[in-house]
């Protein structure tokens, strides 16, 4: 239980100063819009925000709990518990996970001014307060100034849980000294928002998440584009050139990969409940790993085999499964170490009518250029775990490609540790050169989200002196250095020719990217 050991203190009539404050600055403008909450109208038709449901705010306590910043013990104001909060079923639901994940995200931008916030309100070390739940007064501290530090909105059918009805109750008795606290931050940092307080870098970043459409590709494999476009057509979507600055019911086709469409992404809500989506005929997927898995398709003759390394999501193995569905080519999947996921992953593939896939459970590095299985394989396809600064959603990008939450923190910070970055760049050469060391395969497709050059042309550069030093690996040599400016683009694509207009960038805006193209 919250222990408020002094609140009679801290009464509201008490608060002039702080009142004056806020005059000139307007409740009603303290917060951060933009975020992914639960809204409604309001008589203006701007949405209001009206919160989360209880399970969300679980989630995302948790999520906070596990890439929130530490400071140095002579600084720690707040001491957050080591120990999950409970959470229910709900937690498996995806629309509720990217909840989770976005307001996880949010706070953790903000951890120092919502810390601020609670030291000046008082409400630390004014109130006793179990330290396992640091982390959820956190994220709801985030999300109540969200919402104008108005009250939360709960549904009748909602299942309440105890610890954020206390959280909230103590919120809401600090409210005026939370919203003239945050006032302060904002006038010490000459700041219309609290966003306006982030690194230029994240802003940017975020503006560009923003405005970015939605990619998916279709599973030829059940159905062919003509019968997509047609589906499409009659649930009110037509086909146009260009989605960009378009708020209707459109979609038009990627130019440079033949089979992916691009929508608006207000329409995901919609999109979502079309069987076209829930029958795995069209597929959310971000379009570099699309561009990548073309670029492989453009390399492979009718029975040419493939290996994947490092995949991510499964929706890539199964795209190039498509891809390939009239060859007679298989695609090896290494690296999948649980036999216990087999069952499962066998199962999604014959839903998506995937046939041509084999699972290998050894680490790429464990798999010898020799061996038996692998003679065929003609192209291999490398997706190193990589900075990922390339990404402009990383919540979209953990949640779909099942990558590690703590990229979040580097992504609220504008880049990794130089540290960390020099540990992946030494991973990539190392899986790249391993690569190499296939003398039966003609190509190699080196793909990453990094906008790092110490992760993409500083690797390759160090694995083409490899191949000079005598060591028994392919020959490779350079192809071809395109420019390109493509949304979220990947870098350092080595293969020997580039898929069909690959060099065309007529009608993609988005930040420059560099794609790497090299022949043996």
């Amino acid at each position: 239980m919250l222990d408020p050991a002094s609140k009679g203190e801290f009464s509201e009539e008490e608060t002039t100063e702080e009142i004056s404050q806020l005059s000139y600055l307007q409740l009603s403008s303290l917060a951060l819009s933009g975020d992914t909450a639960y809204s409604e109208k309001t008589s203006t038709g701007l949405p209001e925000k009206t919160g989360y449901p209880d399970s969300v705010y679980i989630m995302a306590a948790n999520i906070f709990q596990g890439i929130r910043f530490e400071n140095s013990p002579e600084k720690v104001l707040i001491k957050y518990g080591n120990e999950p909060l409970p959470s229910s079923t709900e937690s498996e639901d995806e629309s509720f996970q990217r909840l989770a994940y976005e307001l996880a995200f949010s706070a953790l931008k903000f951890q120092d001014i919502l810390e601020t916030m609670l030291i000046d309100s008082y409400i630390f070390p004014s109130t006793i307060i179990p330290d396992h739940l640091n982390s959820l007064i956190i994220v709801m501290l985030y999300d109540f100034q969200d919402r104008k530090f108005q009250a939360r909105l709960i549904s009748d059918n909602e299942e309440s849980v105890a610890e954020v009805l206390e959280v909230e109750n103590l919120l809401n008795s600090f409210k005026t000294k939370l919203a003239a606290a945050l006032a302060r931050c904002r006038i010490k940092h000459d700041a219309l928002s609290i966003y306006h307080i982030l690194p230029e870098r994240v802003r940017n970043q975020e503006l560009r998440a923003s405005t970015l459409p939605l990619y998916a590709w279709i599973n030829t494999c059940k159905i062919s584009p003509e019968e997509v476009y047609h589906s499409l057509k009659k649930k009110g979507y037509n086909k146009v050139k260009s989605v960009l600055h378009v708020h209707n019911k459109v979609f038009a086709v990627d130019q440079h990969c033949y089979d992916v469409l691009i929508f608006p992404s207000h329409l995901k809500s919609d999109l979502l409940n079309i069987d076209l989506f829930k029958d795995y005929k069209l597929v959310f997927q971000d379009k570099s790993r699309s561009l990548a898995v073309h670029s492989v398709k453009a390399l492979l003759n009718m029975d040419d085999d493939i290996l994947m390394v490092n995949t991510g999501s499964w929706y890539t193995v199964a795209h190039m499964s498509v891809l390939t569905n009239n060859n007679a080519s298989k695609i090896f999947v290494c690296g999948v170490q649980s036999q216990a996921k087999d069952p499962d992953l066998k199962n999604l593939f014959t839903k998506m009518g995937c046939k041509n896939i084999e699972i290998l459970h050894e680490t790429f590095i464990n798999l010898e250029s020799k061996d038996h299985r692998l003679q065929k394989v003609k192209v291999i396809l490398l997706l190193p775990r990589c900075s990922g600064l390339g990404v402009s959603n990383p919540v979209e990008f953990i949640l779909n490609e099942h990558e590690d939450t703590g990229l979040l923190k580097d992504f609220s910070q504008g880049g990794p540790s130089e540290d960390k970055l020099h540990v992946l760049a030494q991973q990539q050469y190392e899986q790249l050169t391993h690569a190499m060391k296939f003398t039966r395969a003609q190509a190699v497709v080196y793909c990453t989200y990094s906008v790092y050059p110490e992760e993409n042309e500083a690797v390759v550069k160090k694995a083409l002196e490899f191949q000079d030093h005598g060591t028994k690996v392919q020959s490779y040599r350079f192809f071809a250095h395109l420019k390109t400016v493509l949304w979220d683009f990947p870098r350092g694509a080595l293969v020997k020719n580039p898929p069909a207009k690959a060099g065309d960038t007529s009608s993609s805006p988005g930040p420059e990217r560099s794609h790497m193209l090299w022949s043996n």
